[in-house]
């Protein structure tokens, strides 16, 4: 698949925190689209994505202007109150064009000088690690959390083939971890693993926030239920992980591992000061 590139100049840059994501007063995404194309992303069935021609993940269009808005909304922001950030909600900040375009770097550059009270980073890309020098700046008042739905390479290749090799990200969150910075895996969402799937976890996160597609897609699983995940289950031989109880069974190995602290399941695990 061939990836179709466009600089855009957008109007503004911080949206206001709503539905899932209310806790916090804006979301921020510094791209529109993902490369990564993952088959199960919600994005998928929102209007972002159906009222395009190109099939998700062909196109990422990257907002030229987003720093210098940035700059001036986050100023504006700042004099109304508290400013909590969640990066990013409908993109990753850090897919593949974040190497030539610098762009997430130069919005944490911008928010160093006018920091926000919270900022949630969410990726899945080891791309990360190239900001631990601007996150380490942020004090407490960063967490950055990747995406490792799973610990088996093979259902990551079935169901999100464009997106980073597991084990590298939990290399990139471990390198987090020992730099200082609140790490979190976001086993989000929840895929086919392994019993070993806590222990590893452990060594790597000082937290983890695990959520579904029944819990987490907007719309009690009906968006992924449209997108046809289940054949993915079926070709995998794993159908009875497509299921809204099978999370629990998961949290219980996690809680065993980590003990009752620093285990979230769904919203709580993405809000600001959990």
């Amino acid at each position: 698949m061939k990836l179709q590139l466009k600089d855009i100049v957008s109007k503004s840059i911080l949206t206001p925190g709503k539905g899932a994501l209310d806790d916090y007063t804006h979301s921020l995404n510094p791209y529109a689209g993902c490369s990564f194309a993952c088959e199960y992303c919600y994005v998928r069935q929102l209007p972002l994505s159906l009222y395009r021609e190109e099939e998700w993940g062909s196109w990422v269009d990257v907002k030229t202007n987003a720093a210098e808005l940035l700059k001036k909304e986050l100023a504006k922001a700042r004099k109304k109150g508290i400013v909590t950030i969640f990066m990013s909600s409908s993109t990753d900040p850090y897919q593949p064009i974040e190497v030539k375009t610098n762009l997430t770097r130069s919005l944490l550059e911008v928010m160093l000088d006018e920091s926000p009270d919270f900022l949630h980073v969410q990726t899945r890309s080891p791309l990360v690690k190239r900001d631990i020098d601007l996150f380490k700046e942020f004090g407490d008042k960063i967490r950055v959390s990747m995406t490792i739905e799973t610990d088996k390479e093979d259902i990551r290749k079935a169901f999100s083939p464009s997106a980073p090799p597991i084990q590298a990200r939990m290399e990139a969150l471990k390198a987090i971890r020992e730099a200082g910075i609140t790490a979190q895996a976001a086993v989000s969402p929840l895929l086919p693993c392994s019993r070993e799937f806590p222990k590893k976890l452990k060594n790597i996160a000082d937290r983890v926030a695990i959520d579904d597609y029944w819990m987490g897609d907007g719309s009690r699983g009906k968006r992924t239920e449209n997108l046809g995940i289940y054949e993915i289950y079926k070709k995998t031989g794993m159908e009875k992980w497509y299921n809204p109880t099978a999370y629990k069974v998961v949290l219980r190995m996690l809680q065993q591992e980590f003990g009752h602290e620093g285990i979230y399941v769904s919203k709580p695990g993405f809000g600001p000061g959990n």
